[in-house]
């Protein structure tokens, strides 16, 4: 038995009397206990059935941490955007609102200042934007 057990350890220097792999002075393990790589392979694509790195999971965070950056900055452009819309249209609507006044005040002013007698119409409009300009 003896004999048979110093001829394994002949055929297999990595291994120690206890069947454990022998680390080397160097703190590297034994070739056999390295995962065989080809030289001419990507070094980060495995094996099918061979769970990937927690280096690659960290790359896919980042990749989403950039695109979730870039949507909110992206949604804020939008937002920023809308509020300039919004007081644009509040403006044109102010400047409608001023204009009708100004239109209708004409109107009243032509009234007024006709000599000759109003029509029923006339008269009706006239005593319309009297009030109204009393109002407002």
């Amino acid at each position: 038995m003896l004999v048979f057990h110093n001829s394994l350890l002949k055929l297999h220097p990595s291994v120690d009397g206890n069947g454990r792999k022998r680390k080397y002075n160097d703190g590297s393990q034994s070739e056999s206990s390295q995962a065989p790589s080809n030289l001419g392979d990507d070094p980060t694509k495995r094996p099918p059935g061979v769970k990937a790195a927690k280096g690659v999971c960290s790359k896919k965070s980042i990749a989403e941490d950039q695109a979730l950056a870039q949507f909110e900055t992206m949604c804020s452009i939008k937002e920023k955007d809308l509020a300039v819309k919004e007081k644009d249209l509040a403006i044109r609507e102010k400047d409608l609102a001023v204009k009708e006044r100004v239109s209708k005040m004409s109107l009243l002013d032509s009234l007024i200042s006709k000599k000759e007698t109003l029509s029923q119409a006339e008269e009706a409009l006239k005593q319309k934007l009297l009030t109204e300009m009393l109002n407002n």
